[in-house]
């Protein structure tokens, strides 16, 4: 079975990528509702249902306004839904039943942000490399940190919120990211590879997934679950999957609104 859902994934995963356009920008919002609803499944059954359905709701508004350059009004859609869902939450948890609608927010707008959903005959080249360069960076990251703390072991990084991440498997990890996202940049180049930029920004974003990571067991370890959810048969939730990437996703977001680039992805690749 996870095998199975590991196909699926993929396939659903891809065909979105190659789509591009709103095929792309649904696959993501339907991910990100799903983690607005393992959210709130993990502050308990006290008006779970009314906290999905408005959290819900703000993330598929916020993204139609955010695929159509209105992140500002996005964002404010977003504080409305989390305040109302924050105050349906349970005493003393209401906080976190907001924080919830944020933290799904962060990947939807993110992706938004970053590849819009354009017709393929005007989409810039810079948005679906950015895309690439992110799975590069954040799976690679991901994939060789397990790999690192296996062959090489150590002390740990965060005993208390990971038990099996190590110092030694984040530092191959984030390095083997980086150049797993200059590997994508030097194959489907759309201009002059900016060879050291593009090294510290794949630092930087490997580094992002690690911490993602880190809040999302950090997230389970205070409500006492192992998974966030069983929506993935053989992987858990949505949220265990995609934790690294929002955390990528929103940093490079950031970077091209710092940047003042045209576009976020332009922001990622180009280094004059």
């Amino acid at each position: 079975m996870r095998v199975i859902s590991a196909l699926v994934m993929a396939a659903l995963a891809v065909g979105a990528l190659v789509a591009g356009g709103a095929p792309f920008i649904l696959f993501w919002l339907a991910a990100a509702i799903a983690m607005v609803w393992e959210w709130q499944k993990l502050l308990g059954e006290e008006r779970r249902l009314p906290r999905f359905v408005i959290g819900a709701a703000a993330l598929a508004v916020a993204c139609a306004f955010a695929a159509q350059n209105g992140a500002d009004i996005a964002l404010l859609i977003l504080a409305v839904g989390a305040l109302i869902v924050g105050w349906l939450g349970a005493p003393g948890l209401r906080i976190w039943a907001g924080v919830g609608v944020f933290y799904a927010g962060a990947l939807i707008l993110s992706i938004a942000v970053i590849r819009p959903p354009l017709p393929a005959l005007i989409e810039p080249p810079y948005n679906l490399r950015s895309i690439l360069w992110l799975f590069a960076v954040v799976w690679g990251t991901d994939i060789m940190a397990y790999f690192g703390g296996r062959l090489i072991g150590g002390p740990k990084l965060w005993p208390r919120v990971s038990a099996g991440k190590t110092w030694s498997g984040t530092i191959v990890g984030i390095v083997s990211g980086a150049l797993a996202g200059l590997a994508v940049a030097a194959i489907a180049p759309v201009g002059p590879v900016a060879t050291l930029p593009l090294l510290l920004v794949g630092l930087a974003g490997g580094a992002a997934a690690q911490a993602g990571d880190l809040f999302e067991s950090s997230v389970k370890r205070r409500f006492n679950v192992k998974d966030s959810s069983q929506l993935i048969p053989g992987h858990g939730g949505v949220m265990d999957r995609l934790d690294g990437f929002v955390a990528a996703a929103l940093f490079v977001a950031l970077l091209g609104v710092v940047r003042g680039a045209p576009s976020a992805a332009e922001g990622l690749f180009v280094w004059h």
